[in-house]
């Protein structure tokens, strides 16, 4: 059963003591997913679904150049308007384009705008 758990383990990296204790009772084993953990943990093994692949900070910094933020926000004036701008911000570089601020924000006026950007 441990050379079981341990080869599920190793070709399903991504797969925590959940889902290979999930997998073992469909092939008809009966095993609990603490008996997974122990056994992944007395191998050496880290239990969680995290043993491969890069963390999620690794991953965004490498993505920087290629992300890009968008938000729609309303900015209160002092003479209490409101007007409402559609901004884009470039991770990799961070620099942050304002696209259009307008008092009447319609879907045509958002297209166009990002269309000014040259970003979509």
């Amino acid at each position: 059963m441990k050379e079981l758990v341990l080869r599920l383990a190793r070709e399903n990296p991504r797969w925590g003591c959940r889902r290979i204790q999930g997998e073992l009772a469909r092939l008809g084993h009966s095993i609990g997913a603490s008996t997974v953990w122990k056994i992944l943990t007395a191998a050496g093994v880290d239990p969680a679904p995290r043993r491969a692949g890069p963390t999620w900070r690794e991953f965004l910094t490498s993505q920087a150049e290629a992300i890009i933020a968008c938000d729609f926000l309303h900015i209160d004036l002092v003479d209490l308007r409101r007007v409402y701008a559609l901004v884009f911000l470039e991770h990799g570089t961070r620099r942050l384009h304002i696209a259009g601020v307008t008092a009447h924000p319609t879907a045509q006026w958002t297209c166009g705008c990002r269309e000014l950007c040259h970003l979509g």
